[in-house]
């Protein structure tokens, strides 16, 4: 089945104006100078796209025989061979597609999340192009609005596809489950598990099979974050909750969700109301807003180890400001927290999509249409590969009774990692409100009472005046030295600390 192509735009990822790329404030740690530094450890290079056909890339998925799937928000999926190559071949494999938002390969079959459905495709004669198109399932409602995005992950351990939709017109939800998340199993199973969600821009699985996706800074969203998606879960928008009404009228279950949870106290905080809304999950990671970006998208981790020191850890793609965001996450009391740092930046367009490969290599492609990134291009796919060097970065950001600990890639100076004075601390949080978005607010300067070295010349203990749960923890390092005297590439880690380690 062919679906109308309609011009969507990418503002429905988080409901604003389109911007002026020019136009967005400088930051430094997003400069060419960083990006030129950057380099050194992390080889990006623009993968030759067909002359004439726009790839603004929203899907990419690794076959069996090594050609890259890429789908792209013009409804087509193309086949690379030899991606790496200096001119790869390209081929258009499927067209006629609703905007597919996430591609995977499982069982002979292409599968995608359209807007509409989740639909798996194959190609039965072997000419190159998909000629069996299948719905497999999908309950929820679309009306045409711009901003009713489905994004979908790749198969759980079952085999399901979770999908994540976006709201209607940013804030309202016109259509059945907008603001849901909705597994789709391979016997066509469509069951609704999660509900509150706004606007998301990708959805993924942790190394241990945990579910995350991005959501974007707006209406009951303070700031953009990756939340934990768990089934039954509240994610914080509850406009969602009409569909429970909808549904019942309809005779469809709503699965998971039982009941529709308490509306949130406008005005309050978030760790007030974990304590309110029994089926509230916090953010995970916030990303501060026009400090790490402010369009979450895509995300994906590397399992082989060859992807440089960071093994396990979440890369999340950012799409207004053409870069990768990385994110230690750890499970403290039962609930998901970590630090976000700044990866690699000055990519070709706004990222959304994002791939690891077997062997390592990361692929992200994205576009700019409808609303403006600081790449300059209107689309992009690139390919990003580490060189080999070691850059001298924070490793990991692990939360402590009294403070934090840093690991690092490379052994510390002992005298400027072990000075206080090499560091600052800066702590804040957001209004959770149905307003737009929100200020930092309830500012705290923590002090850094002591900083130890650890034996293995690593890690360094950092101990604070105060820690204050629900709030983002910025902890900065600038006088900090590796043991050959090199700064920090990125100094800065920003702790979202939902609990405090007992």
């Amino acid at each position: 089945m062919k679906f109308p192509l309609v011009s969507l735009t990418l503002a429905a990822v988080h409901g604003l104006a389109m911007a002026d790329p020019a136009a967005l404030a400088p930051l430094t740690p997003m400069s060419p100078e960083i990006a030129k530094a950057e380099r050194e450890y992390f080889s990006v290079t623009a993968v030759p796209t067909p002359e004439g056909s726009p790839m603004d890339v929203s899907g990419l998925e690794m076959l069996p025989d090594g050609k890259l799937a890429v789908a792209n928000r013009r409804g087509e999926i193309w086949m690379v061979g030899n991606p790496a190559d200096a001119a790869p071949l390209w081929h258009r494999w499927a067209h006629g597609l609703h905007e597919p938002m996430g591609i995977s390969w499982r069982d002979g079959w292409l599968w995608a999340t359209q807007r509409p459905e989740v639909t798996r495709m194959k190609d039965t004669d072997g000419d190159g192009r998909a000629d069996v198109f299948q719905c497999v399932g999908g309950t929820w409602g679309i009306n045409g609005d711009y901003h009713e995005y489905a994004f979908g992950s790749r198969p759980d351990k079952d085999g399901a596809i979770w999908n994540v939709l976006c709201l209607t017109e940013s804030g309202s939800a016109k259509s059945l489950f907008r603001g849901w998340a909705i597994r789709v199993f391979p016997d066509g199973r469509s069951e609704p598990i999660a509900c509150g969600i706004r606007s998301p821009g990708g959805i993924g699985f942790a190394p241990d099979g945990e579910c995350f996706y991005t959501d974007n800074q707006g209406p009951w969203n303070g700031s953009s974050s990756l939340k934990h998606l768990t089934v039954g879960s509240f994610q914080g928008h509850s406009v969602s909750n009409n569909s429970f009404d909808i549904a019942a009228k309809k005779g469809i279950s709503t699965g998971a969700m039982k009941k529709a949870p308490a509306v949130p106290k406008d005005g309050s905080r978030i760790d007030i109301e974990r304590k309110n809304v029994e089926e509230y999950v916090p953010p995970a990671v916030i990303f501060p807003h026009a400090i790490l970006g402010q369009s979450p998208t895509g995300m994906c981790y590397d399992a082989s180890g060859k992807f440089g020191p960071f093994k396990g850890q979440m890369i999340v793609a950012e799409q207004t400001y053409s870069l990768l965001q990385r994110v230690y996450l750890e499970k403290i009391n039962g609930v998901w927290q970590g630090a976000a740092f700044h990866f690699i930046s000055g990519f070709g367009s706004g990222n959304i999509a994002m791939l690891m490969t077997a062997d390592g290599v990361l692929y992200t492609g994205g576009s700019d249409r409808g609303w403006g990134a600081r790449g300059g291009k209107p689309y992009a796919l690139d390919r990003v590969a580490f060189t080999g060097k070691m850059p001298f970065e924070i490793h990991e950001m692990r939360a402590k009774p009294d403070g934090f600990e840093l690991t690092f890639t490379q052994p510390v100076d002992p005298q400027s990692a072990g000075n206080p004075a090499s560091y600052n601390a800066s702590a804040w949080t957001y209004i959770f409100q149905l307003a737009y978005g929100s200020p930092e607010v309830d500012k705290v300067m923590p002090a850094i009472v002591s900083a130890t070295v650890g034996a293995d010349k690593k890690s360094v203990r950092l101990v604070l005046d105060k820690l204050i749960k629900g709030h983002v923890h910025a902890i900065n390092a600038p006088g900090l030295r590796s043991a050959e005297g090199k700064p920090l590439l990125h100094a800065t880690g920003y702790y979202t600390l939902n609990e405090i380690p007992r």
